[in-house]
């Protein structure tokens, strides 16, 4: 069921990863080493994936290799939403993955969060999946559309001012294919087309009553491909491990690129979800845990006598 894993959410995004905590990313190298050869000595079978940048940037590539981190993955992973955050147009695409191709071109490249919102107005949308489709259907070998739901407002985004980024923070709100309500969005027939190579990108929360529900909307879709969380700092509430037993159990179905992230308060250097920790081994057996948990390794076959 799990395809790959990987080591953080946009590490090089302020809203994820502290950079007053961390101003070089040696200590994220450093977790990014400790994890990588933890799962690989789980399982050598899952795809270790660096964790996805936003924004695209192959100087900060380069920095994880002068610390050592691309040695413990297998892949590298970009985020891009050009037509809501980033500053370059949609048509950079084939750009932006040929300058990350260029710093390693050993490992592969997927795009494991892309997607265009609805806030100025739905017909954007579904220029914004069929755009996408074009330009990357092809062009690398995995593909995450985030996201199949509208985020509920009273939620809030994990983001760094809030309220106070503007409209770049309601645009968090807008991203979904299906609205907070539950009725499909004109996008959502778009993506249909393509689900069977364009996956999906789905955070569930702690016990997201949506889960259910997006697991026939994917079956329905005919997505094959999943990128969805489990949460380090999750991991210490009451009756953890029975929703992380509900919700992978229920995305059993599908191929599942999981992401491990999230500080724990209580360990980190600083008390936030985004802080480097002291004891980087911890989010290592973290790891280790729930690939153990979810993806162990196959016990070999024996082989076959030959007379």
């Amino acid at each position: 069921m799990i395809e790959a894993a990987m080591i953080w959410n946009e590490p090089n995004n302020k809203s994820h990863w502290d950079p007053e905590v961390d101003p070089d990313w040696s200590l994220y190298a450093d977790m990014v080493l400790r994890a990588g050869g933890a799962i690989r000595a789980v399982n050598p079978a899952v795809t270790r994936v660096l964790g996805g940048m936003s924004p695209i940037d192959p100087h900060w590539v380069n920095r994880m290799r002068d610390h050592g981190a691309l040695d413990a993955v297998d892949v590298v992973a970009v985020h891009g939403f050009p037509l809501d955050w980033n500053l370059w147009p949609i048509h950079a695409w084939p750009d932006k993955i040929a300058e990350i191709e260029a710093v390693v071109p050993d490992k592969p490249v997927w795009v494991t969060e892309v997607g265009v919102g609805s806030f100025g107005a739905e017909e954007v949308q579904v220029f914004g999946v069929n755009r996408t489709a074009e330009l990357l259907i092809g062009r690398v070998p995995r593909i995450y559309w985030y996201s199949l739901y509208d985020l509920p407002q009273e939620w809030g985004a994990t983001t760094r001012h809030r309220e106070a980024e503007g409209s770049s923070y309601y645009r968090h709100f807008y991203m979904g294919l299906i609205r907070e309500d539950g009725t499909p969005k004109p996008a959502l027939d778009d993506y249909a087309k393509v689900a069977d190579r364009m996956g999906l990108m789905q955070w569930f929360h702690f016990e997201d009553p949506r889960l259910d529900d997006a697991v026939a909307w994917m079956k329905r879709l005919g997505v094959r491909h999943l990128r969805t969380g489990l949460s380090w700092a999750d991991s210490f509430r009451p009756n953890a491990i029975d929703w992380f037993d509900r919700q992978m159990e229920a995305l059993e179905p599908f191929d599942v690129t999981v992401t491990f992230c999230f500080t724990p308060e209580h360990l980190g250097i600083a008390p936030h979800h985004s802080s480097a920790v002291h004891d980087p081994q911890a989010f290592a057996d973290f790891c280790a845990w729930m690939i153990e948990r979810y993806a162990p390794a196959q016990a070999a076959l024996p082989v076959a006598r030959t007379a």
